[in-house]
């Protein structure tokens, strides 16, 4: 989108290390030259991280989850792309490496404005962290494009955690409703306190209007996807 105009680029594939997926010690870590398509077809992405799992079937298209990277799709932090709202709702951390060594990110503070986040000039985006899942862990995930592999003009990255009849910590993160990923959290607490329709009613979004849909549209837009991600928050894990 001719947004940078570098005067040197280098090609970080030939790097190694930075593409494996490892579960250590409760926390699923991931390379950021991993490939989506690998995501797609991991089967320990399936078991300690169904949020992305599910995200991953709606990124683009074949041609370019083959070689797109979860990095990649992070540093670059479109406002309608589905990862950065996962990690965002799945509470993880990033790693940004650069010429005074490592530090780490959390995703909530990682993405600043419209197609900026806390990489540096020298940056480099190394790796993302958050916590596997466990048998308590619920996950949904839903979003709306005019054909399947476009931009998302709404969607809805939700995560949390069963206790009893009910869940704790919601985490409803939007995407394609404002610059960054947007959490709701008036709607969370709703949610929380057992009322989906409570919920839909707080939903406190301001999205604006845009060439694909008026700000009105993409609020009403974004209820419906709580209601379809409700339900799949209300399913216990396979």
């Amino acid at each position: 989108m001719r947004l940078s105009q570098p005067s040197l680029l280098v090609d970080l594939n030939s790097i190694t290390g930075l593409d494996a997926i490892t579960v250590k010690n409760g926390m699923v870590e991931i390379g950021a030259l991993t490939r989506h398509v690998t995501l797609e077809r991991s089967a320990e992405i399936a078991k300690h991280a169904p949020l992305i799992a599910l995200a991953m079937p709606h990124i683009a298209h074949p041609a370019i989850r083959n070689r797109g990277t979860i990095g990649g799709s992070l540093a670059y932090a479109d406002p309608a792309a589905e990862l950065p709202a996962c990690l965002v709702a799945l509470d993880g951390e990033i790693d940004v490496t650069g010429p005074s060594g490592k530090r780490t990110v959390k995703a909530s503070g990682f993405f600043k404005s419209l197609f900026e986040t806390a990489l540096g000039p020298h940056d480099v985006l190394s790796a993302v962290r958050f916590p596997a899942a466990t048998a308590e862990t619920r996950v949904g995930f839903a979003e709306l494009a005019r054909r399947h592999g476009d931009y998302a003009l709404v969607g809805l990255a939700a995560a949390a955690t069963a206790s009893g009849k009910g869940l704790s910590d919601v985490r409803l993160v939007y995407f394609g409703v404002g610059a960054t990923p947007v959490r709701a959290r008036k709607a969370e607490a709703a949610f929380a306190g057992g009322s989906v329709d409570d919920a839909v009613k707080a939903l406190d979004l301001d999205p604006s209007d845009d060439l694909h849909a008026s700000g009105a549209v993409k609020k009403h837009l974004a209820g419906v996807l709580l209601l379809r991600v409700a339900k799949q928050l209300a399913e216990p894990r396979a």
